[in-house]
């Protein structure tokens, strides 16, 4: 017969364990993920600027190709092994948003391109956008009903 332990053995067992906490460096390290993400996307915003694009041009073109890098990088899986070491400095919005709709679609492609591909795409990034749109709906209203009162 087993002996049942209590919760502070339990929390003790739990404790002796579980990796240690390396605050100060997953920060540094997020930091530095980060960083480099948007010095990345600073370069190639100023190709498009040596190019003579304005500056509409030059955002609309930097995004596009921050999310194919993300893309590509998730698609060779190089973007797993950058967000290991970087954390949340991988989670940039643009490079970490296509790396979250990449990820499901490359995990289920096996599936077929209908049920596997296009079924779980938005798997993860599916809850962020309904509830994205969802509040900025909500926002606008608000404040719509804000300017007419007052």
């Amino acid at each position: 017969m087993k002996k049942k332990i209590t919760k502070h053995e339990y929390q003790a067992m739990v404790e002796e364990k579980a990796p240690g906490s390396h605050i100060l460096k997953d920060l540094l390290f997020a930091f530095i993920t980060g960083g480099v993400i948007c010095s990345v996307g600073q370069i190639v915003m100023l190709i498009f600027e040596g190019f003579g694009a304005d500056m509409q041009t030059r955002a609309s073109a930097t995004s596009i190709v921050m999310i194919f890098l993300g893309a590509f990088l998730t698609g060779i899986n190089v973007y797993d092994d950058i967000a290991k070491f970087g954390g949340a400095g991988a989670s940039i919005p643009i490079t970490g948003f296509s790396n979250s709709i990449v990820s499901p679609a490359m995990e289920y492609k096996k599936e077929g391109y209908v049920m596997g591909v296009g079924a779980k795409m938005f798997l993860i990034a599916g809850p962020v956008l309904v509830y994205g749109i969802f509040s900025s709906v909500v926002a606008g209203l608000v404040y719509f009903i804000w300017k007419q009162v007052m």
